[in-house]
């Protein structure tokens, strides 16, 4: 039985399995806090002297401890957890925790995710965290298939370096070299020219960035999607904004009360549309407000990005921007390009709270325009041949995004770092556990 669920049985007999939490062994009583991942529940037992083979079994007891315990639910207005206690006739280690814990309430970011399996136990707010997750996920998923998107597993191998060839890693595969894929795109892409009109995949990606801040991760869960048959980028921005604000919706629904509890956030639910401002227009924004003042930078840096933000927000009231059009020059060659501005890219970023968490785009599907704008990025299609291959036998107009699921949690929470908003982290200094 769940703590969670010991109001319904006062006055019977029931077991709990959990944590022990604390001890407060007394000289007539002995206190004992146990813990599940749905509550905690106060043990009270009073000491019966050297016959006692309870008392005997809650004094060898160790923080940690994860034990089975069998007793009677009573009423007790005194107790603060929900003004009930357990009585326990019987209590059995199921496994003894050794006395002195590695970590504690003091303990520092870096060294909690050394004993991230500790942390996670002890901290109902990063219990709480995945429990968001899940129901983000599953609203992103439910949002996909009534949409008409078939869910996909792209392969994580790959023969050649995608795109230019950086920021992959390299490994050993039978005598020859494979990477890691860095992002589903050509899988994806390729699904759209196999008649799988709309695509969908949650899973691993793997970027060889060598980045030291709170949003960068080595490896990382991306949501991705391809709709073919799109009549240009707003149709993917549409797609996008719909099914953020439904799994959002659920979030709030679910789980709205306990992250306003745990995390002091209140989970708003978006409007829609969101805005949208063309590159340019959001950079003569910044500008005018001292951002940039050399007029050097092509791209929004992370300050730009965030002050981009607030000002959408004040201006809007809005949490979400997309950011459009961006320059051909700092785009992958696969980005289809405006007719009437050929210097700029048919694509967007998706700001949430001033942090980038999606790009997407139209993308070029005709064979004789990638090869071109390829060849100006100076790629060669050899490496490529059987992702060009797919688009030379009648592919469709489609467009995609993908979206980042630990830093859509990480803004979603409000933390620090995108080290929290995992189970275990990878990035260039941590590999373990």
């Amino acid at each position: 039985m769940l703590v969670r669920e010991l109001p319904e049985h006062l006055g019977r007999a029931v077991t709990v399995c959990g944590w022990v939490q604390t001890l407060r062994l007394q000289r007539r009583m002995q206190f004992v806090l146990v813990r599940d991942h749905s509550g905690t529940v106060q043990l009270a037992h009073r000491r019966g002297g050297q016959q006692d083979l309870l008392e005997q079994e809650l004094e060898r007891l160790t923080p940690e401890s994860a034990v089975r315990v069998t007793g009677r639910v009573v009423a007790d207005d005194a107790v603060r957890l929900g003004g009930l206690e357990l009585v326990p006739e019987a209590v059995e280690v199921l496994g003894r925790a050794e006395p002195r814990l590695p970590i504690d309430a003091h303990t520092g970011p870096e060294q909690r995710l050394d004993w991230r399996f500790l942390d996670v136990r002890r901290r109902p707010q990063a219990q709480l965290l995945f429990a968001v997750q899940t129901t983000f996920e599953a609203g992103l998923r439910a949002f996909a298939q009534a949409e008409g998107c078939t869910e996909m597993h792209t392969p994580k191998l790959m023969g050649s370096a995608s795109e230019s060839g950086a920021e992959v890693f390299e490994l050993g595969y039978f005598g020859r070299s494979a990477y890691l894929a860095q992002s589903p795109q050509f899988y994806k892409q390729m699904a759209i020219a196999a008649g799988i009109d709309r695509v969908f995949e949650v899973g691993p990606v793997f970027r060889a960035e060598p980045s030291y801040t709170a949003r960068h991760a080595t490896e990382f869960t991306g949501v991705d999607v391809e709709l073919a048959w799109t009549a240009g980028v707003e149709d993917v921005m549409d797609f996008e904004e719909r099914m953020l604000t439904h799994a959002l919706a659920l979030v709030a629904e679910r789980h709205g009360a306990e992250i306003r509890e745990h995390f002091g956030v209140e989970v708003t639910v978006p409007q829609l549309p969101f805005p949208r401002l063309a590159m340019a227009e959001a950079q003569q924004l910044l500008r005018a407000e001292g951002w940039d003042p050399e007029g050097a930078k092509a791209d929004l840096d992370p300050e730009g990005e965030r002050r981009l933000a607030a000002l959408v927000q004040q201006r809007t009231g809005h949490e979400f921007v997309f950011v459009t059009h961006y320059p051909a020059a700092i785009r992958p060659f696969y980005h289809a390009r405006s007719a009437q501005q050929p210097g700029l890219t048919l694509s967007f970023d998706l700001l949430w709270k001033g942090l980038e968490i999606t790009t997407g785009a139209q993308r070029e599907h005709r064979h004789e325009v990638l090869l071109r704008q390829a060849a100006e990025k100076g790629l060669s299609p050899e490496p490529m041949r059987h992702y060009l291959d797919a688009f030379r036998f009648g592919c469709p107009p489609h467009g995609g995004f993908g979206l980042g699921l630990a830093r859509v949690l990480m803004v979603l929470l409000g933390l620090e770092s995108i080290r929290e908003a995992v189970f275990l982290f990878r990035g260039p200094n941590r590999l373990t556990p």
